[in-house]
């Protein structure tokens, strides 16, 4: 027999979990006291920073991350974490203490009705009665929450003895690989071959079943066109491969039209489809035949096309392949640089990603938050590497910052890039102290219009006119926010300084934050300038 905090420590480490992400509280410090020296804590100032690092971490780590929240009502603070935990299937138990238990009848000083405010964004949740019920619960919430499609968990920690006598328990071994069914599959071996055009559409579920390279030798089988899913959250096939054709647009009608030529689509890892413009139309012409393989049973029943194949993506694939019969082509044109950006002033966010593709490392990772000019970072930055880029799937804005942190923490080996917007960057600012503190190297590349320029698009696109106030946002100096924090940062205003500056930073083993100026407006992305018949709410 152990006591309560030595339980929970013993059945971490049997699950290989030894980071703690928190900001305790009266609650959790009888957790962490005496910490055990294996274990490290990782502190963060606000909720949504301190889930946001774990998302990062597990993904990087492929494993749980635990992560301790103040208090059950504080955990609210956290809730945009948890909900991108849930969109990006990332894997992590969540603690949160509550008022004594002699209060559950009544409402007390921090208590709320969490449980049911989080059910719809985590797999389950575990409310134990009493302290010795704890470590049982934590394990039964990991087994959970690794399983696919992954996600968060929360359990309710009940204020009590954490001295008290408990056995350790026992750390069940699930296999979780589901493999799909091969009479399905078959379907789509035929359909394939029988195809006289067709295409692949990958998603993010590629890198969570560790599809990459079976994806990618799938696709040069069948010498077919490659698109990355709408509103993409990871990169999941080489950027600079042959056939590789840029991303679809997320709205219905300019999708369908990229998709309009092809008879087969196979949709690999992905929703059918992620919209996020209002542009009506058909989802796919009637004689297309669409089919799905996903480990998402709930992206599965929401398809709008198109026949759904539940369960391990890495083994459809493999099995397709094997199957398949390779397709010849020698037509294919070879990848070729985009053309080059004008130095302008100030300088455009184009100009930016240009001359950051040619300094960044070429196995450095990615998390993006720059909503009105990724399309710019697209055309202009090219990581080929698994594992390589993360953006928000939620669309709830301050993901990028604390994922970063998370990121770097799991990945010492790569170095981390941060472009956020200076609108994005305000949402999960405290990030900057958690990575000054902890000496994580993450480059956080700011860039800077002074307004919100991607709701300054949406109010273009549906025609609102010219006076909608709350756009601008000015007098934020990033540089000394940053300072406050502990961070190295630099104001880069002239091109002529961005790449020295860029490679000051990357040559660092030290945080950092670069603020680079550039120009307002102009920005289009998400598929807008594409659509037809826009509505308009005027």
């Amino acid at each position: 027999m152990v006591n309560v905090r030595e339980a929970i420590y013993s059945a971490l480490r049997s699950m290989d979990i030894n980071v703690v992400f928190a900001n305790p509280g009266a609650a959790e410090l009888e957790f962490v006291k005496n910490m055990p020296s294996d274990f490290r804590l990782i502190l963060g100032l606000h909720d949504r920073v301190v889930g946001g690092m774990a998302v990062g971490y597990a993904i990087a780590k492929g494993n749980a991350g635990f992560v301790a929240f103040d208090c059950i009502t504080s955990a609210g603070s956290g809730l945009s974490a948890i909900i991108d935990a849930h969109y990006c299937h990332a894997p992590l138990v969540i603690t949160a203490g509550e008022q004594n238990v002699r209060w559950r009848s009544v409402e007390q000083f921090a208590s709320c009705r969490m449980a049911e405010m989080f059910r719809p964004y985590v797999k389950s949740v575990y409310d134990p009665r009493s302290v010795e019920d704890v470590p049982a619960a934590i394990v039964g919430g990991y087994q959970l929450a690794v399983q696919p499609p992954r996600g968060p968990v929360l359990v309710i920690l009940p204020t009590g003895d954490w001295n008290r006598s408990c056995n350790v328990p026992p750390i069940p071994h699930v296999i979780s690989t589901g493999a799909p069914d091969p009479t399905a599959l078959e379907t789509v071996v035929q359909a394939l071959e029988s195809s006289s055009k067709s295409a692949i559409v990958v998603g993010s579920q590629i890198e969570e079943d560790g599809a990459w390279h079976q994806v990618v030798a799938l696709a040069e089988r069948l010498n077919v066109d490659v698109y990355e899913e709408p509103k993409a959250s990871r990169w999941t096939f080489p950027r600079r491969h042959y056939l590789f054709r840029g991303s679809l647009l997320s709205a219905q009608k300019p999708l369908s039209d990229q998709l309009v030529n092809y008879d087969t689509i196979l949709v690999i890892g992905a929703p059918v489809f992620l919209y996020y413009a209002y542009v009506p139309g058909v989802t796919i012409k009637s004689s297309t035949r669409v089919f799905q393989l996903t480990n998402s049973p709930m992206d599965a029943a929401s398809a709008l096309a198109g026949t759904s194949i539940v369960g391990n993506i890495a083994a459809a694939v493999e099995y397709i392949c094997d199957c398949v019969k390779p397709v010849r082509d020698d037509r294919r044109s070879r990848w070729s640089e985009p053309p080059e950006s004008a130095a302008e002033y100030p300088m455009t966010p184009a100009y930016v990603f240009s001359v950051l593709s040619k300094i960044m490392p070429s196995n450095a990772i990615i998390a993006e938050e720059v909503p009105s000019s990724v399309g710019d970072l697209y055309r202009h930055v090219f990581l080929d590497e698994p594992g390589s880029f993360y953006s928000v799937r939620s669309g709830i804005l301050g993901f990028a910052m604390p994922l970063a942190v998370g990121l770097q923490l799991a990945r010492s080996d790569r170095r981390v890039l941060c472009p956020v917007g200076d609108g994005s960057a305000q949402y999960s600012i405290q990030a900057l102290w958690s990575a000054a503190q902890y000496n994580t190297p993450v480059l956080f590349l700011l860039l800077r219009n002074g307004e919100y320029s991607a709701l300054r698009g949406f109010r273009d696109f549906t025609k609102l006119g010219p006076n909608v106030p709350g756009l601008e946002i000015p007098g934020i100096d990033a540089v000394k926010i940053a300072h406050g924090f502990g961070l190295t940062a630099r104001e880069v205003d002239r091109p002529e300084d961005l790449a020295p500056a860029l490679s000051e930073a990357f040559a660092s083993k030290n945080p950092w934050l670069i603020n680079v100026n550039v120009q307002r407006g102009g920005h289009k992305c998400m598929g807008r300038d594409l659509s037809v018949n826009p509505p308009s709410y005027a």
